[in-house]
């Protein structure tokens, strides 16, 4: 890896915290109940990060008064590192046992991060392999279908867009639908949507949408990864939340983020599957051990490696 502070056995011990996550919240699928799965994957991740030789510190994490919120440090010392992270991403899938829900984690050299409040974000990502704006923030969902499409050498309907189903996406869905692009939508976890843009596997072009900021730095630490584009901006609903940013140095509250503004230098990212998915397995217990699936990419090298581990279940 180019930076020395991200080391092979950094990347691999932050592996571990995202397995130590999933086993730990395995536990609660399916059982409807929330907090204690979000509260189990976060003290397990608490602990593998505290056994790291590292100066970690969380610029993205967990709400405050919780484990592992922003501004804990982590880690036995070492190199500064910047964590940004969310041990159990889809609280609600896992207490379903619905797809997707993923342990997930990046990190990045003091200051690689951007630190931002708990607040929403617009969102646009597209996969790799495209030039520089060849969507646009600023263009309707329909029009980036289109564009995306032409840059493919495809029909618009042969372009799939994953997008969260809330009400507020109402317009969004609608524009694609009238631009005759294919629309995936997911219950949650919009870092998992932003991932699958760029993995081919997946058959998803584009994700469009808005959601919290701190997942949009760990998805885009996650692009940083394995290429791609993302651009983001500040949605405040009142003058209390304009003020919130502001308190944490966003100056320009409609500025545009870029994907480089949000992560910058070499970056770790890891997600290990809690319920099964299009990109990871879920967490499964079989004969005493349990079994996990985990994403590991480092930008420095651009390779997505896959971990199954098998973990005896401690009685």
């Amino acid at each position: 890896m180019a930076d020395s502070a991200l080391s092979t056995a950094l990347a691999y011990a932050l592996a571990n915290a995202t397995e130590s996550a999933a086993r730990a919240a395995e536990g609660f699928v399916g059982r409807g109940d929330e907090q204690a799965a979000e509260n189990a994957a976060a003290a397990a991740m608490q602990a593998a990060l505290n056994s790291i030789a590292m100066s970690g510190l969380v610029v993205v994490g967990e709400a405050e008064g919780a484990t592992l919120n922003v501004g804990e440090k982590v880690g036995l010392g070492g190199p500064e590192i910047d964590i940004a992270l969310e041990a159990l991403e889809g609280v609600t899938l896992t207490a379903k046992a619905a797809s997707n829900a993923i342990a997930v984690i990046a990190a990045a050299p003091r200051g690689g991060l951007l630190k931002v409040p708990d607040l929403y974000m617009e969102k646009l990502a597209v996969g790799p392999g495209f030039d520089r704006g060849v969507v646009d923030l600023d263009a309707s969902a329909g029009e980036n279908a289109i564009r995306l499409a032409q840059a493919k050498g495809v029909k618009v309907d042969k372009i799939t867009a994953c997008v969260l189903d809330r009400p507020r996406h109402e317009k969004i869905i609608a524009d694609l639908r009238k631009a005759g692009a294919r629309i995936s939508l997911i219950p949650d976890g919009d870092v998992y949507g932003v991932i699958a843009a760029a993995m081919p596997e997946t058959g998803i072009d584009m994700y469009v949408g808005s959601g919290k900021a701190p997942e949009g730095v760990l998805a885009a630490a996650a692009l940083r990864c394995v290429g791609g584009q993302m651009q983001a901006r500040f949605t405040f609903r009142n003058e209390a939340e304009k003020y919130q940013a502001q308190r944490m140095g966003v100056q320009d509250p409609g500025r545009r983020y870029s994907l480089d503004d949000l992560v910058s230098g070499d970056t770790i990212f890891a997600a290990t599957g809690v319920t099964k998915g299009e990109l990871l397995d879920g967490a499964k217990r079989v004969n005493g051990h349990i079994h996990t699936h985990t994403m590991l990419m480092s930008s420095a090298d651009g390779i997505v490696r896959t971990i199954r581990s098998v973990t005896p279940v401690r009685k």
